[in-house]
């Protein structure tokens, strides 16, 4: 760091007022995205202009950015899209230091990644599989932490490191000295364990683990096959832990097993995957666990943290803990002991008709508060916005299996509605301790899988297949085209690529000299790749079946193939467990202008709630607007356009006796443009 940077911090340091307010991972440890600031209101939030806005001019195509910044002493720190750590002067925008993890050299990957975990002098940061502790005044590793300022994340758990693929997009938390994390890991196998791992913050060495797929002797080892242990992979808390400091405890939302859609190697209800889990914060031993989806087959894993809330119940205050789903559930639990605080029915649901599979008789339903998505698509349902895209979905609609979300996986074809990107999302919910109201926006997105037998010829197909496809065409941009890379890539990118992974793709290290071949292909288009049946056969992880790509289901124009809403924003009031408001959220603005509005869209990235009465949130895709609603109503009180969608929860602070609201700019999500840019906004001056 160049020493005039360092007089910059330093000298901007000494600045700080004692009651300037900041914003920690989150908002706060028990994740609930509240400022408590008031100085912008419902009279005046119509006022609100830009106060500054930075580039990273790391933006490209298709790359994300969804980091939630986090403000401390007077310093912004924050990711961006080729996963530079940037701190800036939260007041003015300016760039303090940058740390490439990289040094330079990485290529254009999309990363997902939710940004940083701030602690006394120190950055907390992952880049792949490395979890780095940057000094905080220079960005420099710190090189007593790990090995030279950084650790392995694929130590520890029980498996050969070479043939792990793990990462965090999700930043921890901070309970006393210890470091607390979930992690990314692949949703195929092999597989990759998402053990919850607590590391010491000074010298990065690891304190305890809690195996979310349990070994033999551990509570849950039952609820798997004889050998799970082995070979199953996720049950990971990849969005995220809460902390409730007072209590000792750390929670923790876990996603599926892997793999996500045919289980027939993983018999059994599956714990602690899609499990809302309760540990003790100082030794990692279980307190409590309730899991919302048993033996899951659909990729429905809980997508937020969960969120640490007061609600009345029979006239007195209660602390517990909200769950939000891709099923458009919220689960309330009492904080101690875990029982729901509304009745929870468990209906039964359809078995699998594939060979191998046995899922869950039951599954749970709770009774309140009531769904904030649809939870079926129905022929009723296709969308009118033109005869002929009508004609089309319906069509389409009647080749594949469509009873409910909890259709099984079939070699027909089955609609995962709301979807595996449906309900909530990783942005979170946001939630009101005056009012006890909880925010969440959700999407709406009927997605089709279906199973086809594993080739045992084709080496692209075993191991690439489910992602992008037979036919290489993906599902763009989640699941981008492979049609023609070698025009677009070299052979070192492409081979970097799959030794490395990138984004959602897991590293395919294990694959060893094959990969030249895998490559070969990819690049000529001619598959003289052969896996060896016999072996294959021997390989513990190998399924009979595999899913054939992943396919958002859209109509022929590009739209979401169902009647509107296609996203919305929703007030639930956790003490009476009723929907206190329901809109739609965003727009695609070439609809928008042919008078067809409120349509609602795609959107990512979550809310934030003041007590002053407001609600942010930026989170939708096409229209890139950034929106503050009143909080009790629903009501539009401000908005504007972004230079890109703000695909990112806000952060809400104050320096000088200025309160600033500021959000990322990354867009890049399903098909919408890129960008790279922070952007904070406050009341012009008097």
């Amino acid at each position: 760091m160049h020493p005039s940077k360092i007089i910059l911090y330093l000298s901007f340091a000494a600045c700080v007022q004692a009651d300037d307010v900041g914003w920690p991972v989150n908002g706060g440890p028990n994740n609930i995205r509240y400022s408590a600031l008031t100085q912008i209101t419902r009279e005046n939030v119509d006022r609100l202009k830009m106060a500054w806005t930075y580039d990273s001019h790391d933006a490209f195509k298709d790359s994300e950015m969804q980091s939630n910044p986090i403000i401390v002493d007077g310093v912004l720190y924050a990711t961006t899209p080729k996963l530079r750590v940037v701190a800036l002067n939260a007041e003015t925008g300016q760039e303090i230091w940058v740390f490439d993890p990289s040094g330079g050299t990485g290529a254009q990957r999309r990363y997902r990644h939710r940004g940083v975990t701030v602690y006394q002098d120190r950055v907390f940061f992952t880049y792949r599989n490395y979890l780095f502790a940057l000094n905080r005044q220079t960005g420099k590793p710190i090189p007593s932490f790990g090995d030279e300022g950084r650790i392995d994340l694929r130590e520890g758990l029980d498996r050969p490191v070479e043939k792990m693929s793990v990462s965090a997009s999700s930043p921890g938390v901070i309970f006393e000295d210890l470091l607390i994390m979930g992690s990314t890991v692949p949703e195929t196998l092999p597989g990759s364990p998402g053990f919850i791992r607590a590391f010491d913050t000074k010298s990065g060495k690891l304190r305890w683990v809690f195996r979310t797929i349990p070994r033999p002797g551990e509570f849950g080892y039952n609820t798997w096959s004889k050998e799970s242990y082995k070979i199953s992979g996720g049950a990971n808390a990849w969005a995220g832990l809460s902390v409730d400091a007072k209590l000792g405890m750390v929670f923790a939302a876990t996603g599926s097993a892997s793999f996500d859609f045919y289980g027939a190697n993983r018999i059994g209800d599956n714990l602690f995957a899609d499990c809302v889990l309760a540990l003790d914060a100082r030794t990692g031993r279980r307190i409590w666990h309730f899991q919302g989806i048993r033996h899951d087959v659909w990729d429905l894993d809980f997508p937020a943290a969960p969120s640490l809330v007061t609600v009345t119940r029979n006239g007195r205050k209660v602390e517990a803990v909200a769950q939000i789903t891709k099923t458009g559930y919220v689960y309330v639990l009492d904080r101690k002991t875990g029982t729901p605080l509304f009745p929870v029915k468990y209906r039964k649901v359809p078995a699998s008709s594939v060979d191998g599979e046995k899922l869950s008789l039951t599954q749970p339903y709770p009774v309140k508060p009531p769904p904030f998505t649809r939870q079926a698509f129905t022929e009723d349902m296709i969308t009118n916005r033109t005869p002929e895209a009508h004609a089309a979905v319906l069509e389409k609609f009647r080749s594949v299996d469509s009873n409910g979300m909890y259709t099984p996986p079939s070699l027909r074809g089955t609609m995962l509605f709301p979807g595996t990107d449906g309900g909530g999302e990783w942005g979170g919910a946001a939630f009101d301790p005056d009012t006890g109201l909880l925010y969440v926006n959700s999407n709406e997105q009927p997605w089709i899988i279906r199973l086809v037998t594993h080739d045992t010829t084709s080496l692209y197909k075993n191991n690439c297949g489910s992602c992008h496809g037979d036919d290489l065409k993906g599902a763009p941009p989640t699941f981008p085209s492979l049609v023609d890379i070698g025009q677009r890539r070299s052979r070192r990118e492409i081979g970097s690529v799959i030794f490395e992974g990138t984004g959602r793709m897991p590293a395919f290290g294990y694959l060893g000299s094959n990969v030249n071949e895998l490559i070969d292909f990819l690049i000529s288009g001619k598959d003289t790749t052969e896996a060896n049946a016999a072996e294959e056969a021997k390989d513990p992880s190998w399924l009979k079946y595999r899913n054939e790509g992943y396919i958002l289901f859209r109509d022929p124009d590009g739209y979401p193939p169902l009647t509107p809403p296609w996203g919305t924003l929703n007030a639930i009031d956790l003490n009476k467990g009723e929907i206190r408001w329901h809109i739609p959220l965003g727009e695609y603005p070439e609809l928008a202008a042919k008078g067809i509005t409120d349509t609602g869209s795609d959107n990512y990235g979550g809310p934030v709630v003041t007590a002053s009465g407001l609600l942010f949130i930026g989170a939708t895709n096409f229209d890139k607007k950034f929106r503050a609603f009143d909080k009790l109503t629903g009501k539009l009180l401000w908005e504007t356009v972004l230079p890109a969608a703000g695909n990112a929860t806000p952060s809400i602070y104050e320096i000088h006796g200025r309160q600033y609201v500021v959000i990322v700019c990354g867009g890049g999500k399903n098909g919408a443009a890129s960008g790279g840019s922070i952007v904070a906004f406050r009341l012009p001056d008097k």
